[in-house]
């Protein structure tokens, strides 16, 4: 099984009305929950942890991940909110407007045993659930009893208005990436962490300290990644027409999770080995899967049948 820890939410995207005033409309969302989505939707057994609320908008979120196979037993339901987050469109970039005190997703508690990681081949984490002091206390403790046998895939898919103290921030997320196998960023997270550091000499370091694959997304000029053994290996993105760009690095992840499962590449050793042409192969799928996303509205990422002839 493949798993994905972290947020779940509402996501309120931008439409306009027949009037063609500007409007905002519900859609499920939360970073590691379309990971989750992404990955069971293209055929890989799934399961998703983290808060999910019983309010109106969480029964949104569960019958969705239910619809689309994702195993929702390891998930924590309670009373509490749903994390809401309204998006506007900013120059092809989402710029993100979130809700998130005292929700269920912010106060996600890991259960300690509930998880048989001997069954779970790869853990997904990132996104917000790692800004707040709890959630990455949380998250921290899953990664300590998943890593001895699963792979630790990290996306940390910045959101700089929930970040109260930078300096902190970025001490986490190096401790996080510190403990990832694979690490994917956007071009836009690397510039928040990393400045105008050379991406190459960036990815270097993270090899050194023992990541096997570092991704870096660069929207519609693809994405390029380095692996130890492998090199570096650039793939183009597809032309598609845009719809927005909301969840098409969840997608991207899913599916290049999905590509080293399906390879079996996904578990950590054999992670290391991964030929070149093996690795092209799942980076340009995941390419796909990313562009047929920003062809539809909201986080919506591809089922197999859409992708039957790309993998």
């Amino acid at each position: 099984m493949l798993i994905a820890c972290g947020d779940a939410l509402i996501d309120f995207v931008p439409t306009r009305t027949g009037e063609g005033r500007e409007a905002v409309m519900p859609a499920v969302g939360g970073s590691c929950l379309n990971v989750a989505i992404g990955m069971a939707r293209l055929g890989a057994p799934t399961g998703f942890v983290g808060g999910i609320s019983t309010d109106l908008f969480g029964r949104m979120i569960a019958d969705h991940a239910a619809a689309s196979h994702v195993e929702l037993n390891l998930a924590t339901r309670s009373d509490r909110q749903t994390t809401l987050a309204f998006v506007r469109i900013v120059a092809g970039e989402s710029h993100y407007a979130f809700y998130d005190a005292e929700t269920a997703t912010r106060n996600w508690t890991y259960r300690r045993g509930s998880i048989p990681f001997d069954t779970v081949e790869a853990v997904h984490i990132g996104s917000t659930t790692l800004v707040n002091d709890r959630g990455a206390a949380e998250t921290r403790a899953l990664i300590a009893d998943a890593r001895p046998t699963s792979t630790i895939s990290f996306d940390p898919n910045c959101r700089p208005n929930l970040v109260k103290d930078k300096p902190a921030y970025l001490a986490r997320m190096a401790e996080f990436a510190n403990q990832a196998d694979l690490i994917k960023m956007s071009d836009v997270d690397f510039g928040y962490l990393f400045g105008d550091e050379p991406y190459q000499q960036r990815a270097r370091v993270l090899l050194g300290q023992g990541t096997s694959l570092v991704v870096i997304t660069r929207g519609n000029h693809g994405a390029i990644a380095w692996h130890a053994g492998a090199g570096q290996i650039e793939v183009a993105a597809p032309e598609v027409e845009v719809a927005d760009t909301i969840g098409a690095g969840d997608s991207f992840q899913a599916a290049l999770l999905f590509a080293l499962y399906k390879q079996g590449r996904i578990a950590r050793e054999a992670l290391k080995d991964i030929s070149a042409d093996e690795l092209r192969r799942a980076l340009s799928f995941a390419a796909s899967c990313a562009g047929l996303t920003c062809t539809r509205p909201g986080a919506d990422p591809p089922w197999s049948h859409e992708m039957s002839g790309n993998w």
